[in-house]
């Protein structure tokens, strides 16, 4: 087999070299050999090093996604189940068994199968898939997926394909949605830390359902019983409805989404719960203030906003918003309350975030006292080098007004 060749400039591949996976096209010299986007081609550094195979797209700027670093390893059927299988023992061992009823169990980069990304949800499967040349591999990493949970008695009941990100164009891939084999019915009832859900997997955000927050929404627990809690961007109502389960006294969820607002008040209801946890449909930026002038002040409140950057250029503006909504959120807090803050940018580094949230704090004249500082669940694995793959800041402080 004739594979391309792709070389190099010297004094690049800093990203690879670190155990990322990445090759941008402004760090490659040359490409030898005849290939088609998307086919599987050999690595070498500037000097002819052989440093792995990995994928080729001329439509990205990320040139080239690495799949392995052995020089004697090829990319067939063998491969890839050792991959997926990988992936699925990997779950198994940082996961209680009760939380492998929904979890990530591909994750892209961080599981060495880049650009994919497969979500359970109790016997369904959702793929997103997010690279031309992972594209090819989809329903054969799918198929050994299957056999692989079959063999510890998990059962799959359908596959469905959320391919409908934005960020596919940057491929030269059109979005696309749709079932991988027999349709069946695309809501799904799923379990997490004690609260039930319905998962949307054909219309919710995403794959259907934000599965990285799994154990902070759990940490969430310990501070809510008998209290008065304010859930801020609630989408389906998920810490809210933490928070009423732990025994919350007075749950109120928030969500400019009419459609989020509407599912997680039927989640509240699933649950049992919709006599103290509650949901109203409100811009968060605007509401916040409102709450303040009319005096309201909360035990705990819970800032969970969208990805404010999803580019480095819009961090210095993310910075700005993150700082407001902090701010506005701290005004709420009864002295010697809560706040849990977090942001799923990964571009918002860790120390540029908590720089934001003392700024916050000092502008609205509060003092923090940092409870616990925690990243995206273990079934989503942060690879070093690969940045992308840590994206999630979660912190909880409690907060006292200056004496």
């Amino acid at each position: 087999m004739n594979e391309a060749i792709v070389t190099l400039k010297k004094g690049e591949g800093r990203t690879i070299k670190a155990g990322g996976a990445w090759i941008f096209d402004n760090e490659i010299d040359s490409v030898t050999g005849s290939f088609e986007n998307g086919d599987i081609v050999v690595v070498h550094d500037f000097d002819g090093y052989m440093m792995g195979r990995g994928f080729i797209n001329t439509n990205s700027k990320i040139r080239v996604r690495m799949m392995t670093r052995k020089k004697d390893q090829m990319i067939d059927d063998e491969f890839i189940k050792m991959r997926v299988q990988n992936a699925w023992d990997y779950r198994k061992n940082v996961l209680l068994e009760k939380d492998l009823n929904c979890c990530r169990v591909i994750f892209g980069e961080a599981d060495f199968l880049p650009g994919l990304v497969i979500d359970k949800y109790d016997d369904v499967l959702v793929v997103e898939s997010l690279a031309l040349g992972i594209d090819k591999f989809k329903l054969q990493i799918v198929d050994y997926l299957k056999e692989a949970m079959a063999a510890d008695g998990f059962s799959v009941r359908g596959v469905y394909e959320r391919s409908d990100a934005a960020v596919r164009k940057k491929e030269g891939l059109a979005p696309y949605k749709g079932f991988i084999g027999d349709e069946f019915d695309t809501n799904v009832e799923i379990v997490e830390n004690g609260v039930h859900y319905m998962v949307d997997v054909v219309n919710g955000q995403k794959t259907g359902f934000f599965l990285d927050q799994k154990y902070n929404r759990l940490a969430i627990q310990r501070l809510c019983k008998g209290k008065k809690v304010l859930d801020c961007f609630t989408h389906m109502g998920t810490f809210a409805l933490n928070a009423g389960i732990a025994g919350a006294a007075d749950v109120t969820g928030l969500d400019i989404s009419e459609f989020a607002v509407s599912q997680a008040t039927a989640n509240a209801k699933l649950n049992g719960l919709d006599s103290t946890v509650k949901f109203r449909q409100a811009n968060v930026l605007d509401e916040l203030p409102k709450l303040a002038e009319a005096g309201e002040k909360y035990d705990v409140v819970i800032l969970d906003p969208p990805a404010f950057t999803k580019s480095r250029e819009a961090t210095k503006n993310a910075m700005k918003g993150y700082r407001e909504i902090n701010m506005k959120g701290l005004k709420l807090v009864k002295d010697g309350g809560y706040l849990a803050t977090c942001s799923c940018s990964h571009f918002m580094t860790q120390e540029l975030f908590v720089k934001v949230i003392g700024q916050a704090a000092q502008a609205a004249h509060k003092r923090l006292r940092q409870v616990e500082f925690r990243t995206q669940a273990p079934d989503h694995p942060i690879l070093w080098a690969a940045d992308e793959s840590y994206y999630l800041k979660f912190l909880v402080f409690q907060v006292v007004d200056e004496k």
